[in-house]
């Protein structure tokens, strides 16, 4: 019966649902869940039996909401800094890829804090310069500044008489000359658009590696919302990579409307409906729905600044919404402001007196601000949350823009959890956050961020428990999944992850360290490490569905 047998280990099956040590796989599924002795009953000849040394195996991990198909088109040619924790360990990085890449770009977009480093700061520009003295290098914190360092503003063409771009700066010291500093997305702009877009070759490869990076931490899936600098055309590369090879992750896409003019969304919304159909796919790559921006006039960027919506704005949103509602079409929508949730909610409480969005999978995305009114009103719609650890790098600037009271609580998971609102984790990364779902699940169990606020109120924390499962069952409702996802049960997918720690057992402050040692697709392995290494052939080697032949003891 067991095509592939795990025994032996500490298996988090669910929320709620019994511990075993034992689990059975085959053609893809799971087939069974108990005790070593009993399972064991159910080896054949050709079964392959993982003993697990009482390793702890979760179900895969499932990020709610983060921008993997554009992180992975130019994943080649960045510089990661997420988890590094020295900024001599983040400049070795920026002088290794300068080795490589002679007098090219070397750019750092995001994804890192200072506060992640011991020195807790962020490195000058002529600490850059000396790591790179010969290769223009860009270093973008979030989207609020950048750093450029002596050949980055050479090459960039900033001097003392270029002109700020709209709403940005490019710093400069007393005598008027750059300072390799920079704020606002009009100056991020100027200079990435310097950086050569790579073809289509080079954005396949490069969404392959980021999904075998995820892979490597235990997500066996990605929910991709869109968002800005997302088109039509820029689901090319994980469309062809679906093509040629099964995916390293479950992916599943939201078509974006942040490319469409301000009061065109409707038009475009209608080209989407008329040429696109929902659950187009298959298990490894589906399109859901409209995300992440359905009416630009919502998008409340950071949301550190209050927006302005007019009401054609939210006349646009609510005939967009029925138009998605009458078609059959999911929609996901960014906003984090307090007030932004309530127009959302305003204008989604005057499209359900004419369709119910209960069973639609609407859903809000971040919704770090929002009140106990509109949590109410949340629940009454059976809309969803998709909550993302953006506050991990920045609850301080934003408690200082929303207030003590607000700033405390955000984002309320236990409300929410406690409404039975479904909620789904994630990062929102690869520019505001890091991909790492460890450290989200980390900011979720404790309320601690990087940047040395105070933590969340501890009346709004989850237990690890709940945490998990909202990286698990909870992530998979956002695609209709969740009968099929994020739980090991028999008849499920067998999407799992073997972990370095136990992420039940370790300190708070360790969980942001765990990472996969065995990651398994559908029962295929996409990632090995660890004790695994050297007894697992290459994750490549396995085909869709078929299970490697052979006895594995980790020691």
């Amino acid at each position: 019966m067991g095509e592939l047998l795990f025994v032996n280990g500490r298996i988090f099956t669910g929320l709620g649902a019994p511990e075993c040590d034992a689990l059975a796989i085959r053609d893809g599924l799971v087939t069974a869940v108990g005790r070593s002795k009993d399972l064991r009953e159910l080896i054949t000849p050709s079964t392959q039996v993982v003993d697990l040394g009482e390793r702890r195996v979760v179900p895969g991990l499932i990020d709610s909401h983060i921008h993997a198909i554009r992180a992975g088109a130019t994943w080649r040619r960045r510089v990661d800094w997420s988890g590094v924790t020295s900024l001599p360990a983040a400049l070795d990085l920026v002088r290794d890829a300068a080795a490589t890449r002679q007098g090219q770009w070397v750019a750092v977009v995001g994804g890192w804090h200072p506060g992640q480093f011991d020195e807790r700061r962020a490195p000058t520009p002529a600490e850059l310069t000396a790591a790179a003295p010969d290769n223009p290098v860009y270093v973008q914190l979030l989207y609020e500044s950048a750093l450029l360092n002596d050949a980055g503003l050479a090459a960039a063409g900033i001097d003392r008489d270029t002109a700020d771009p709209p709403n940005s700066v490019f710093a400069r010291d007393h005598t008027g000359a750059p300072t390799g500093h920079a704020n606002g997305r009009g100056a991020f702009s100027h200079v990435l658009g310097l950086i050569p877009e790579p073809d289509l070759e080079e954005r396949v490869a490069g969404t392959r590696a980021f999904l075998t990076r995820l892979s490597s931490l235990g997500l066996t899936g990605v929910v991709d919302p869109g968002g800005g600098a997302v088109d039509a055309t820029a689901y090319r590369a994980v469309y062809e990579l679906w093509r040629r090879e099964p995916l390293p992750a479950r992916v599943r896409m939201y078509m974006s409307n942040s490319s469409t003019p301000r009061g065109q969304e409707l038009a475009k919304a209608g080209e989407f409906v008329r040429y696109l159909h929902p659950g187009f796919g298959d298990e490894y790559l589906r399109f859901v729905g409209m995300g992440e921006k359905l009416v630009n006039a919502f998008g409340d960027g950071e949301g550190l600044n209050a927006i302005t919506v007019r009401e054609e704005d939210r006349d646009t949103l609510r005939e967009v919404s029925l138009l998605l509602l009458e078609n059959g079409w999911p929609a996901h929508i960014h906003a984090i402001r307090r007030e932004t949730v309530t127009a959302v909610l305003d204008v989604w409480e005057q499209v359900a007196e004419t369709i119910s969005l209960t069973g639609a999978r609407f859903s809000l995305a971040h919704a770090d601000a929002i009140s106990d009114r509109d949590l109410a009103r949340v629940k009454r719609l059976g809309v969803g949350i998709a909550v993302q650890d953006r506050l991990v790098f920045r609850s301080a600037d934003s408690t200082a823009a929303w207030g003590q009271e607000i700033g405390a609580a955000a984002p309320p998971l236990r409300a929410m959890l406690d409404l039975g609102i479904p909620i789904g984790g994630g990062t929102d990364a690869t520019a505001v956050t890091s991909y790492n779902p460890w450290l989200s699940l980390w900011w979720m169990v404790t309320g601690k961020s990087v940047d040395g606020a105070p933590p969340r109120s501890a009346q709004q924390r989850l237990s690890r428990a709940e945490a998990l499962h909202a990286y698990t069952a909870g992530s998979a409702w956002f695609s209709f999944d969740e009968g099929k996802r994020g739980s090991l049960a028999p008849g499920m997918l067998a999407d799992l992850a073997v972990l370095s720690e136990d992420y039940f057992a370790v300190s708070d402050d360790a969980i942001p360290a765990i990472e996969s040692e065995l990651t398994l697709v559908g029962g295929r392995v996409v990632h090995r490490g660890g004790s695994f290494t050297s007894t697992f052939p290459d994750a490549a080697a396995a085909a869709p569905g078929v299970c490697i032949r052979s006895h594995i003891t980790p020691t």
